[in-house]
């Protein structure tokens, strides 16, 4: 096997810590992941990882190996596309992983216009709500919305995500509008309960520059945005929702917004990517072309 194929394995073995996810994501038999590692051993004289029957993990020896095979990878990738990039421009696959409804409502629509562009690009997008391992899973670069916990990923702000507080007419219709979140106290909210957590969470809005939050209760609680605005819309209670999310729902008057002076503290939304001396070109041009298209849904 050709060096630069088994320094690929070897770095999404350490990236995955499995021969099989690695097999998995490399889309090759597990069989051919541990020959390949074995051939590499050989080949330079240590071992470079530690197995057990359950786990897999990087000797400091080849924690050090590691580092010096993803620059020659990615430098010898870089250096095949050098000469092509004017005929057939950026080219592989790219595993994207987004928010369900962003990728819904704002990226997918979009696709056809980036695969157009890039015909040599092929994308594996992936749409989830829950928090996902980029290295595990093999992932090039995820969207998060919110506060960024300590990964030792690369991060790229895109901007802030404004909140708003919805309801449906017939609920206002019902039970009149709050016009300060003291007034929550004597109305329905559809609780939201973080799928990481199970916890309901509090309301919340800005004054002064300070954030207040409120504990809400109702009859109805849901651990997505897409059940929550589906009972925001049946009349079920108050919700806090990105704008983007119900722009289409306020423009055909399905939902109106209540309370604007006292909305929530914007989410930050970021692309992280992991680590790396230099990013692939596809990658690369993705970024280009999904940050200005996130950044008409901000504020």
């Amino acid at each position: 096997m050709d060096r630069i194929d088994l320094f690929r394995i070897f770095a999404r073995v350490v990236e995955t810590a499995s021969f099989t996810r690695a097999a998995d994501t490399l889309k090759m038999p597990r069989s051919t992941v541990s020959t390949a590692i074995q051939e590499l051993e050989s080949r330079v004289g240590t071992r470079l990882l530690a197995r057990t029957t359950r786990s897999v993990s990087v000797t400091p020896n080849g924690a050090a190996f590691y580092d010096h095979c993803v620059r020659l990878v990615t430098d010898v990738e870089e250096v095949e596309a050098l000469f092509r990039r004017d005929e057939i421009g950026p080219q592989g696959l790219l595993r994207v992983n987004l928010p369900g409804r962003i990728g819904r409502l704002i990226v997918a629509p979009a696709l056809p216009a980036f695969l157009e562009r890039y015909p040599a690009v092929d994308i594996e997008l992936g749409m989830t709500d829950r928090v996902v391992n980029l290295i595990e899973d093999g992932i090039d670069c995820v969207l998060r919305v919110g506060p960024l916990q300590d990964s030792g990923l690369i991060g790229r702000k895109i901007g802030d995500l404004a909140l708003i507080n919805v309801a449906s007419p017939a609920y206002v219709r019902r039970y009149g509008a709050p016009v300060h979140p003291a007034d929550l106290r004597a109305h329905h909210v559809v609780c939201y309960a973080s799928p990481a957590s199970s916890r309901v969470e509090d309301w919340e809005w800005m004054d002064g520059g300070e954030v207040h939050t409120m504990p809400v209760s109702g009859r109805v609680t849901v651990n997505s945005a897409e059940a929550s605005i589906a009972c925001c819309l049946a009349g079920l209670g108050l919700i806090q929702i990105p704008a983007y999310d119900v722009r289409h729902h306020l423009a055909a008057g399905e939902l109106v917004e209540i309370m604007p002076e006292w909305r929530a503290a914007p989410l930050p939304m970021s692309i992280l990517y992991p680590h790396r001396k230099h990013l692939s070109r596809r990658l690369q041009v993705f970024m280009e072309w999904v940050v200005p298209l996130l950044s008409e849904f901000l504020q």
